[in-house]
């Protein structure tokens, strides 16, 4: 995999991070009271992903690390902050869409990767109930349907994908695999360093903090990625056929040689 952008990448980077920036802050004003620490509500992150899958992960990665900055200046002003939290995560994820959508997935590993995921984030999330109803202001009622249906949801459509869609396995494992990373790390991070940045920190939070966070990051999110994303990315794949090619799976276990990182 070749570490090398072209101008066309530069000019994909610009216009994502442009895209993805402004969304996310109209978003923002129309959704204002949507937000848990600062994590706000984000449909905009399917522009990034898009941009991922046609034009290889590092276009993804940086134009989400540059637009999510911009976003977050706009929402909550505080740069240090995104520097250390909102960029690197985002990053990580664009940068896992990209990657993972050139890798023949089979259907065993699609499988194998949605129980893991099934098991190690509703799990937690029954034991610690409590903690995350307490977190999150929801009562128990409403926060568990929304929550299970959220995460089993977007993980049948992951299995969906990988049985009767195969063209969109890799994709889809891939939004996975980047989405449970990438909340993961904001989500430590957002815990680990708000207390330094925010002054409304005025008692430390727990670790058992990190779970909610990541539960609203992740349910907030995959499913635009998931499910807006496929019908973006086949119309623009139809109306330019070079972009088809250029990172989609040549063979068992490889991938076709990308002109970027």
């Amino acid at each position: 995999m070749k570490i090398k952008l072209t101008t066309q990448d530069l000019t994909a980077i610009a216009v994502c991070s442009a895209l993805y920036a402004l969304f996310a802050i109209l978003t923002d004003y129309l959704a204002a009271h949507l937000t848990f620490f600062g994590v706000g509500f984000l449909p905009a992150v399917v522009i990034p992903a898009v941009f991922a899958v046609l034009y290889g992960p590092c276009v993804g990665g940086i134009s989400g690390a540059i637009g999510i900055f911009i976003r977050d200046i706009f929402f909550h002003g505080n740069a240090p902050l995104s520097l250390v939290a909102g960029v690197p995560a985002n990053f990580i994820l664009f940068f896992l869409i990209g990657y993972l959508s050139t890798k023949n997935i089979s259907l065993k590993q699609a499988l194998t990767c949605v129980s893991l995921v099934t098991i190690g984030v509703l799990v937690p999330s029954i034991v610690f109930l409590p903690n995350m109803v307490t977190y999150t202001g929801l009562s128990t009622e409403l926060f568990v349907p929304i929550f299970v249906l959220t995460v089993i949801g977007s993980l049948v459509a992951v299995t969906v994908f990988s049985i009767r869609w195969k063209e969109w396995r890799s994709y889809a494992i891939g939004a996975i695999v980047g989405q449970v990373a990438g909340g993961l790390l904001l989500s430590v991070t957002v815990w680990a360093v708000s207390p330094l940045f925010l002054s409304y920190f005025t008692v430390p939070f727990g670790v058992i903090f990190v779970l909610p966070l990541f539960v609203w990051t992740v349910a907030t999110e995959i499913p635009f990625i998931l499910i807006v994303g496929p019908p973006i990315l086949k119309a623009v794949q139809m109306a330019f056929p070079t972009l088809r090619y250029r990172n989609k799976p040549s063979g068992k276990g490889g991938t076709i040689a990308q002109e970027s990182c």
